[in-house]
């Protein structure tokens, strides 16, 4: 039990969330939302070992039960290390908030921030070629769903937006002129601003006129109600698209097309147009243009066209000759 002079772990938890994150630091809502669902999968994996969330303890919260909770992370619920890494991050956020909130417990605390991150094998990064994109962009149908899915993945690939940046635009974040660009809300409340391409400002032009009732502050993709559409939303209306694609070109079938792999499309688009990859961190809203290096790496292109410009060596074959005392030694056998 806790020292009564101790608050409450579910005291901890609300005044971190309340007092801390937003107060405090003032997070992003999509920073304090991943935050959220870590701590409600911390909750039920708990109910789940028999402990009830209004029973919980700061002390139950040690590195035998956080270590269990990482495993069912990747075992039952099937998070990649990356998944399971980010969850942890967060608990050690909550857990270095409650060591100064509860000095007491101190030395359990740091016993559970010694729980490590998890190291992890970095894949290269997967897009679709440009050809296959614009198939995919053309996949959707004339009806009113299908000219904003159409819209949708124009946008997507003309900026390489996040799908909480696509879904979170407004109709005030778009200037359509001579020069038409769209206002980006970017992770940790950075905005970009990105010019569109003349036929992304058409769609988006002839998309306001299908729907003259959108107001400045109306989500310019809407659903049906009105609402913003969700990454759901995005993911399943990429997956129709992908499948009539395909059609055209089967290879899409075999890869796992998600709305980050659009970006990563159109971040290859930029570097195989001679882009500079500091150009297109500022692009993507990457925090350091180290980021960007993953997408040198996965273009092979680049690579053979390197490998070009060099001279291959004069290399004269030989014939490997085993010394006379082995191949006697090998036939004596």
């Amino acid at each position: 039990m806790s020292n009564p002079t101790s608050p409450t772990f579910a005291t901890l938890v609300q005044e971190f969330f309340t007092d801390y994150m937003v107060q405090q630091r003032a997070l992003s809502p999509c920073t304090v939302a991943s935050y959220r669902d870590t701590f409600v999968l911390l909750l039920r994996y708990a109910q789940q070992q028999g402990k009830e969330p209004t029973s919980l303890e700061l002390t139950d919260v040690s590195p035998q039960f956080l270590l269990g909770f990482l495993d069912h992370l990747e075992q039952e619920r099937h998070n990649s290390v990356r998944s399971r890494n980010i969850r942890l991050a967060a608990v050690r956020s909550f857990l270095k908030f409650a060591a100064r909130r509860d000095p007491v417990h101190l030395g359990l605390i740091e016993q559970a921030l010694a729980v490590p991150m998890k190291r992890f094998d970095r894949k290269m990064v997967g897009f679709i070629p440009r050809e296959q994109m614009l198939a995919v962009i053309d996949a959707p149908s004339d009806t009113w769903i299908g000219r904003r899915d159409r819209l949708m993945l124009a946008l997507m690939f003309n900026t390489g937006a996040r799908v909480s940046e696509i879904i979170g635009v407004r109709v005030a974040d778009v200037v359509l002129g001579p020069s038409s660009s769209i206002r980006l809300h970017g992770k940790g409340r950075k905005q970009r601003s990105l010019p569109l391409w003349r036929t992304t400002a058409r769609a988006v032009r002839d998309w306001l006129q299908l729907n003259p009732q959108l107001q400045a502050e109306s989500p310019l993709l809407p659903r049906r109600d009105d609402m913003p559409m969700t990454r759901a939303n995005v993911a399943q209306r990429l997956k129709l698209a992908v499948q009539v694609a395909s059609r055209k070109y089967p290879n899409l079938e075999t890869m796992s097309v998600s709305p980050h792999m659009v970006r990563h499309a159109t971040a290859m688009s930029l570097l195989q147009s001679g882009a500079d990859p500091c150009e297109i961190a500022l692009w993507l809203g990457h925090e350091s243009p180290a980021t960007t290096h993953m997408y040198v790496e996965a273009d092979l292109a680049m690579k053979e066209r390197a490998l070009a410009r060099l001279k291959a060596p004069q290399v004269k074959p030989t014939r490997y000759r085993p010394p006379k005392g082995l191949m006697a030694f090998l036939q004596a056998l």
